[in-house]
Order: structure tokens, then sequence, then C-alpha cells
């Protein structure tokens, strides 16, 4: 930022009587020094050191009387030197500009005149878009101190902005129009070779054009210009062909020089991009007979810019030369090898030694090994090795790409589908079970229906039914991990759900864990399950707790913070979209995970705790009701220093309305017998017995069928049916199919589905309307409380 400055000056200017203070203690200092020489009987000095004394003092008085005033320093200081300012705005190759505070433009760099013909800043912007973040990144200038701007539309362009508030009393501002970066690797290469890299070759004596398929110029560098162009002034439009002769020996001529041109080396480069393989860089350079082109300074300059790891070798295998890519690619950045086996591991060196030597020594071709480097032998990359003839000692060209973000990706996609697998299987089991515990369940209640608490067997039915509510749960989780899971999402802040369980998390963590948390500003809100969300904080806190039991203690620090788009897009992460998040943060000081374990935590029944002591569903589940939710989860662990679990829930900004109803009590016993006519589908006989029998003790009649043609047959027989029960997933025809059939005759007819998956799972075939859901497995009060619900919709 350009700032005008001076020194801060602690004193002042002395007023009129103050400034002869000095002058009056020197003459009373004479006074007294001349009346000690009299009294001593010294006259004569006493006189002369008088007259010396006057002397002085009339020079003092003229030197004051002369003195200028001091200069205003608020005058310097609201006076800038604009050609100074001007100067500097030079020194940046983007367009920058110095406005007052009502937009006039004070001082602009030769790049902003050039492409905006000195206007101002804030008039720029061409469509309304533009202009409304344009202005408020200049209030946010003022506000902040600084402020910016993406994707401004101007009439030069699409531009980046970034705002300053600058000098001494800032009230100025300083504009900066940054040109966006590009992407396209087309247009990256045209770009490159009209920039500095096409400079650094043409300085290298090395002449450089991009082609396409059709071998059409698309962009060449300055010496290319100069030579292969000269009388046509443009290459728009011109063809390789047209401009390069190709002679004898591989050597060309370029036919503007004609036949008294020098010959030249030629080297073509595909472009290192999926699909764009036919375009590709054409290098020319000058090839004297008595020096090999493989020793040539301008191959050595050309090699070192190319962003792929390229290197030369001889017939012996020997390397000649390589570029910084390929030794940052092979590891060896610093040091020197000898062989192109030196890079590989072990097992691998004879077939690399025996490729090179056979491409050296036989036909001009080409091909790719897999091979593992020594310096990571784990992950195996691809190794191009390339036959070359008539360039000197050069007889073998190797090509190395670094390929670890590419086996990063692979890697996570391997785990991702290893996950969904595993989750289908937990889905499909947990179903089936459920249908086994509804069994369960319901006869429990049954039974209990005709025992009162006293009685001898009603303890022991009582004990059935809790263990079997607990295996209910367990398949819970298993559906959370499989993302199966019925959750009851409602928008809601994270502050307030981890509000709500840190009373909980004090009384599980014990004495020995301090509890630490943090809330930040600006959260927004979530759509999630609160519920879900909050067995979440207690998985990873349970945990966190025993991972600290060895360590003898530790802190627990639970944070909740705001992550803006742009904060997202700083961190360049590959799997978490660009978007605003509310992130939660659950860190301990524990032992830390293992690397090696570091990518198995999130799955299902891995634990690394005692036999008996860990069911390994717990991070499975958090890790399943994040993925439900929308929300991403990351794990960061050092090992001795602790790890830290980072959730990033979606901002919803949705009304936080819905899901704020107060619930209603919950009925009595009483108010749940009905009447009328119930069709129950369903094709487990033992879930079908349980709900008939259910059904029937709270007053309704119940006409049963195995499957979806069965119960057609009973709705077209034509007799009453106030309510039709049908599980979801059947053999031959499932529930939704049957609804629809029987809804063209009975169109009003209630339905209530109950299936073992989850709603969410089954929301697209059961979207029909007067429809409700009974998750698996349910009890009998349940049941018939959903029956009374779905027959109340009229």
């Amino acid at each position: 930022m350009l700032q005008q400055e001076l020194p801060l000056l602690d004193s002042r200017p002395v007023d009129g009587a103050s400034r002869w203070l000095i002058p009056a203690i020197a003459v009373a200092s004479a006074l007294t020094g001349a009346g000690i020489l009299w009294i001593a009987g010294s006259g004569v000095a006493a006189l002369l050191f008088l007259g010396v004394a006057a002397a002085a003092l009339c020079a003092v008085f003229l030197v004051r009387r002369g003195n200028p005033v001091p200069p205003d320093l608020q005058q310097l200081v609201a006076a800038p030197d604009f050609s100074l300012v001007g100067a500097m705005l030079g020194l940046t190759r983007d367009a920058a500009a110095l406005t007052s505070a009502d937009g006039t433009l004070l001082a602009a760099n030769s790049c902003y005149r050039e492409r905006f013909d000195g206007r101002r800043p804030d008039t720029l912007p061409s469509d309304s878009d533009s202009a409304q973040a344009l202005a408020a990144a200049r209030t946010m200038a003022w506000r902040d101190g600084g402020g910016c701007a993406s994707g401004i539309v101007t009439e030069a362009g699409c531009f980046a902005v970034e705002i300053e508030k600058a000098g001494a009393r800032s009230d100025l501002l300083l504009w900066r129009f940054l040109k966006p970066v590009t992407s396209d690797p087309v247009a990256l290469s045209v770009a490159r070779l009209r920039g500095k890299a096409g400079e650094l070759l043409g300085n290298a004596g090395v002449l450089a054009a991009f082609v396409d398929p059709q071998g059409k110029l698309l962009s060449s560098n300055s010496a290319f210009d100069s030579r292969a162009l000269s009388g046509r002034g443009t290459n728009a439009g011109a063809s390789l062909a047209e401009l390069v002769q190709v002679g004898e020996e591989g050597l060309c001529r370029l036919v503007a020089e004609g036949e008294i041109g020098r010959p030249l080396r030629a080297v073509h480069i595909p472009l290192d991009a999926p699909g764009l393989e036919d375009y590709g860089n054409f290098y020319l350079f000058d090839s004297p007979d008595t020096l090999p082109l493989s020793s040539s300074q301008h191959l050595q300059a050309m090699l070192d810019i190319l962003p792929i790891g390229l290197a030369l070798a001889d017939r012996d295998g020997r390397f000649l030369t390589m570029n910084d890519a390929f030794g940052i690619a092979a590891g060896i950045k610093g040091t020197r090898a000898v062989y192109p086996g030196d890079l590989v591991v072990k097992e691998d060196k004879a077939a690399v030694a025996d490729a090179v030597r056979r491409h050296a020594r036989g036909p001009a071709m080409s091909g790719d090994f897999a091979v593992r480097l020594a310096k990571g032998p784990k992950e195996p990359v691809a190794l191009t090795i390339a036959g070359l003839r008539g360039l000197g000692d050069a007889a073998v060209l190797l090509l190395l790409k670094d390929n670890s973000e590419e086996a990063k990706l692979k890697r996570q996609v391997a785990q991702a589908t290893k996950m969904q697998a595993v989750g289908q299987l937990a889905g499909g089991v947990a179903h089936d079970f459920n249908n086994i515990l509804t069994a369960i369940i319901g006869h429990c209640d049954l039974m209990l229906m005709r025992h009162t608490p006293g009685d001898s067997d009603y303890d022991d039915i009582q004990q059935i039914k809790s263990n079997s509510n607990r295996a209910a749960g367990l398949t819970r989780q298993l559906l959370a991990f499989s993302r199966q899971q019925t959750l009851r999402p409602q928008v809601l802040q994270l502050t307030d759900v981890v509000a709500e369980v840190s009373h909980l998390l004090k009384r599980l963590l014990g004495e020995t864990v301090k509890l630490v948390v943090k809330h930040g500003r600006n959260l927004g809100p979530v759509r999630a399950d609160p519920g879900q969300l909050e067995q979440v904080i207690v998985n990873l806190a349970v945990n966190a707790r025993d991972a600290m039991a060895g360590e003898g203690g530790g802190t627990l620090t639970i944070q909740t913070y705001a992550v803006l788009s742009d904060q997202v897009a700083e961190l360049g992460s590959d799997i978490l979209p660009i978007a605003d998040y509310s992130a939660l943060s659950v860190a301990d000081t524990g032992c830390g995970i293992p690397p090696n374990v570091l990518g198995k935590i999130f799955e299902p029944f891995f634990t690394t705790k005692e036999v008996g002591k860990g069911t390994g569903l717990g991070l499975s589940t958090v890790y399943g009701i994040v993925k439900q939710s929308g929300g991403f989860i990351f794990a960061d662990s050092k090992v001795g220093e602790g790890t830290r679990f980072v959730i990033y829930l979606p901002v919803n900004r949705a009304e936080a309305e819905a899901g704020k109803a107060p619930r209603g009590p919950k009925p009595k016993e009483h108010e749940l017998w009905g009447s009328g006519t119930v069709l129950l589908v369903e094709d487990e006989p033992m879930v079908r017995t349980v709900a008939e029998r259910a059904l029937t003790r709270h007053g309704y009649t119940v006409i049963t069928a195995s499957n979806g043609e069965e119960a057609l047959e009973v709705i077209e027989r034509g007799g009453e049916i106030a309510l039709l029960i049908s599980d979801v997933v059947m053999p031959a025809m499932d529930g939704p199919t049957m609804v629809r059939e029987a809804r063209k005759t009975r169109p009003d007819l209630p339905i209530l589905f109950m299936s073992g998956y989850a709603e969410e799972q089954l929301r697209k075939s059961i979207d029909l309307d007067k429809v409700a859901f009974l998750p698996k497995p349910f009890s009998v009060q349940e049941l018939a409380e959903a029956a009374r619900k779905a027959l109340a919709v009229k």
C-alpha cells in the first residue's frame, strides 16, 4: 500500500519569550563573572569580559531575529507528490490507479491507461452484477482497509479487483485490476510462448511455435516470428508446412531464409493433456556439425523450461542431460545419477537397463514401463523410453512423470468404492435383522399385555425386549454407516447442538480429561438431525477419552467456526466443493493414530481396542451420519501429539422454521384404539403375524396378504378397506407398484409403508399422496399410533 509518512516530532517550536531564555542566562553568567573579576582587583579583565559578552549578545540577537518560521507539517502531509506515486505505480505489471474519496482519478500506471483509457475505476463495470460487486469491495475497503472482488466484467475483459485504503489520512484508494489465470491447457501454452517462456527460449536461440492437429500456428515466440515470418508480420492463419521445409537427415530449413538459411534441428513435443495429444510445441534450433546436440546449451535451456521430466542417455545407457522436472520426479534433486537403473528399486534395475539398451540400438520406437522408484517404492510410476536418431550422442529419451497426485486420487477412489460396497452389505444385513427384531419386540409387547409387574415372567419378557432394543440400536449404527438411516433433519445451529451435549460429555470424559468448548462467530445454519449430530460428537469424544487414557488424561477441544467459500478455495481440497460451511472441530491430546491405521479408521468393525472393548462402529457411524447429512469429515493425526477431526456441514440458507413446532403429548393407550378394515401386506410371516395381532388387539379388522399380487386381488373384490399397510421391498411386485395399481380404483386410500430401509433411500419410490412411513423395528404401540395418524389424514 502506498502511503506518505513523516517522522513524528515530539518537540515543538518555542514561543517568542522562551526563545530568549538561553541568551538571558548567558548574560547573567557574564555579569557575574565580571563582578568577581572586579572584586578581585582585575578591572581591565572585567571590562574586557563585559565587552566580549556584549558582542556575543548582539550576534545572538541578529541570528534569532532572522530565523524562519518552522514549516507546517500538516501542509506537507496534505500535499502528496503524485509524480512519485505514479512512478511507484509503474513498478507493477497489473493495471493500478490511485483515486480520491469521491472516485477522482489522481494517478495511474501505463497498463491502466492502455486498458481503460484513463476512466474512473468505479465506472468500468459493464454489467449491473459487476458494478454491485465492485461497489461492495469499495465499501469493504473504506470499512476494513481492504476489499476484493472477482469476475468484474469490463470492456477490456474480465478482472479480479483488489482495493486498499491508502494515504497518511487514509482518504485515498489504491485499485489493482488483475487478469484471471486460465486453466485451459491450450490457452496456457499459447500464452506461455508469447510471454516469459518464449522470451527465454528466444534468448537461448530456440525458435518455438505451438501448433494444432492440422499444423496451423496458434502461437510463436519473437525469435520464430523474426526468422520464419519475415515479410508476413503476423502468424495468423500460417501453416507450419508453409514455413518449414524438411530436408535430409532430419534437418529443417526455414522457407523464408531460402537455400542460404542455416539447417536447423526440429523437435515436436505433444501437449501433455488428456484429449489434446495432437496439439504440440515445435522447437527449431541451430545444430553446428562440430558440436553434438546432446551437449548443446540451447537444448538444455529448452529442457529446463518444460513442465515434464525429460532426460537423454547415450548408447551405453549413461545420462547425458536431464531437466529439473526429471530430477524432482525421480527424487534425485541435488544429486547425480549415472544410469537410469540407479533411479529404481533393485528388482527393476535389470528391466530398465535392458529396455534402455534395446531402444538405443534397435529401431526408433518407444514404450511405457511401470517401475518403482528408489525414493518411493510403494507406488509404481510410468517411465517412457524412446529411441532417438540423428541427435549426436543422445540415443535414448526418457520421460518420467510425477504421478503422486494421480496415485493419491486412485487410492481415494478405491477407498470410497470399498466403503460403498461395505455400506451396501451393512445396509442389507441391517434390513433383514430389523425384520427379526420387529417380530421379537412385537411378541414381547403382546406378552406384556397379558402380564403385570410382579408376575414371574414379567421381568424376563422385559429383559428380552430391552436386549432387542439394544440390538435395534446396533442396526441403526449399521444403517448410519451405510447412509441408509432414517433421519429427521431440521435447520439448526451447531453451537446449540454442542451446548446441549456438553453437559453429557463432562460426565462421560471423567475427571482426568479437561473439556474446552470454543464457538466462532457468524456461523450459518445447517440442516441435520440434532440427535444424530449429538451422537457424532459423543462418539468422537469417547474415542478421544480412550486415546488419552494411556497418557493419564489430557484436553479435549470442541470448536465451531465458519468457513467461507474463498477460504475453501485456499484449502485446495479435491474432495471439498467450494461453498460456505459451518465447521465442527474435535481435537484431543492423546496418543495419536499411526499413518498405516489412519486410512482404515472409518471402516466398519475396525478397532484397535482390546477384544470385547469396542464394536468398531463408532467412527463408521460418524462417517455415515456426516455423509448422509451432506457433509464431509477429515482426520489429521500425529503420533504422540493427538488427533483432530474436522466436520464440514454446508450452510443452509432456507428458513429455519421447519421442525420447530413443539411435539404434542404422547398418546395414551386408550387413544390408539380404532376401527375399520386394514389390509396388511408383508412378505415376512413373522412380521405379518405380529402386526396382525397388534392391530386386531387395537380394534381393527385385519386382512393379510403375503405379496403385492395377492393384495390387489383382495382390493378387486370390492370390500371396504380403511387403511393399507404394506412393506416396501417385496419379491415380484414391491409395495409402491402395488399401491399405484390400487390407487387407480381407490384414489383416496390412505397408505402406511413400513420398511427396514431408510425413508430417504426409498423416498423416490414412495413419493405418493397420503403416504406415511414407519421404520422397522417398531413396537405394538408405535404401529397402532402410526395407523391412527394415517387414518386421521383426510
